[in-house]
């Protein structure tokens, strides 16, 4: 059987959650770095994360945004609204 060439991979979590995964861990009777090397295999395998991965919506297309954007255009397309320079409203701020 050929050579099997390895690597260490160090990774950082809290306390708490290492000594929790510690201790579940030694309840299936494995070790962190045998952990790891299923889930590796397993994603490699499946070629994607078993879990989902999601990031929150990104809130400036949120509902309320979106209506108020649209109101705006409607408003513009409309001729009921006033364009003006940055410098004229800061003009208006100040006085």
């Amino acid at each position: 059987m050929g050579c099997i060439n390895m690597v260490t991979v160090s990774i950082r979590i809290e306390d708490q959650e290492k000594r929790a995964l510690d201790e579940m861990l030694d309840q299936m009777g494995m070790n962190i770095t045998t952990f790891y090397s299923i889930y590796t295999k397993r994603v490699l395998r499946d070629r994607r994360i078993p879990f989902a991965i999601e990031a929150s919506p990104d809130p400036l297309y949120s509902e309320p945004n979106v209506r108020a954007i649209k109101r705006a255009e409607q408003q513009i397309e409309e001729g009921h609204a006033v364009v003006i320079t940055m410098d004229q409203l800061e003009e208006l701020l100040d006085a």
